[in-house]
Parts: structure tokens; C-alpha cells; sequence
């Protein structure tokens, strides 16, 4: 409504004032959560699909740490076997000392039995967050491990995880059974 007493620029200015409060308003929401769209009401197709990608982030961050941990125990296991390989090399230097004529064979034995314990120690104690690897004995019943290997989420969005199954069986310096 227009009047005689009517600043028309002051009311120009005034909408336009009016204008930038209101997009400055938007920007500080934006700012304040970081995202483009922070609710359903801004844009509730892309909202959704942040959300989801969002969750999918936290999810595969969680994998991420999983995959860690089973690096971890395949580190531990490889330890061991490395340090037992070099075990049975010194072993092996014994018997082959032990063919000589003329050595101490009860002294060569003595030696191959500390080894052999030493073999038994270094299984034991292969352990990483109380699973063994490479020690089976009557209370280690479970003979395949599993590690979360991914996180999968399929066309329609239903997701799962995979998981690595590694079967201690086959790689077990030491199997003792309950009998």
C-alpha cells in the first residue's frame, strides 16, 4: 500500500533487508551442522540419501577397525611361525652336529629338548585377543576363525557383512588332543 508519506526506497531496502536475514539464517543452519541439507524438511530425497551414507560411514569405519584387529592376529600368528621356523633351523643344526662321531649325543639332546620346549612356548604364548592361532589343545575347540571382512550394501539396500574364515587346523604349530 502506497502513500503519500511512503518512502518507496526505504521500503525497497527494507524487503531487501528483510531478504538477506532470512538467507543469512539458512547459511548459519548450514554452518552450524555442516551439512547442505540438515533435515528432511531442506530436502528430504538427498536427506535420505545422506543419512544412509552417513550410517554406511560409520559402518564401514567399524570394518575398518575389525580388519585391524584381524591384521593383528595374522601379524601374531606370522610372528610365531617365523620365530618357530628358526627354531626347527637350530634343531635341524643340532641333529646334524648329533651325526658326527665323537660329540656328547645326551648333551645334543639335552639342547634339542630346550629347543623343543621353546617351540611349545612360543605357540602358547602367540596369543591376540585370546585367540591362538598356531596352539590347538582339547579347550581351543573352535578350528575356524572368522575375521568381518566387508560391509555390503546391495541394490535394494539391504546389507551384510562377509566375514574370512581361517581354519587353525592347517596352521597349528601344536595340536593337542583331549585324549
Amino acid at each position: 500500500m502506497t502513500s503519500i508519506m511512503t518512502n518507496s526506497a526505504a521500503m525497497g531496502a527494507l524487503a531487501t533487508l528483510r531478504s538477506i536475514n532470512s538467507d543469512m539464517e539458512t547459511t548459519q543452519d548450514r554452518i552450524s551442522s555442516g551439512l547442505r541439507v540438515g533435515s528432511a524438511a531442506d530436502n528430504a530425497a538427498y536427506w535420505s540419501i545422506a543419512t544412509t551414507m552417513r550410517s554406511d560411514n560409520k559402518a564401514l569405519s567399524t570394518v575398518q577397525d575389525a580388519l585391524g584387529l584381524g591384521a593383528a592376529k595374522t601379524d601374531v600368528a606370522y610372528t610365531a611361525m617365523e620365530n618357530s621356523k628358526n627354531v626347527v633351523d637350530e634343531i635341524k643344526k643340532k641333529l646334524v652336529a648329533a651325526s658326527e662321531p665323537g660329540v656328547d649325543k645326551s648333551k645334543i639332546q639335552k639342547e634339542v629338548k630346550e629347543l623343543q620346549n621353546q617351540l611349545v612356548s612360543i605357540a602358547k604364548s602367540a596369543s591376540f585377543s585370546g585367540e591362538n592361532w598356531v596352539y590347538n589343545d582339547a579347550n581351543n575347540t573352535a578350528a575356524t576363525k572368522s575375521i568381518v571382512g566387508s560391509f555390503n550394501r546391495d541394490n535394494q539396500g539391504n546389507v551384510s557383512l562377509t566375514q574370512l574364515q581361517f581354519d587353525t587346523n592347517k596352521s597349528s604349530l601344536i595340536q593337542v588332543d583331549a585324549t
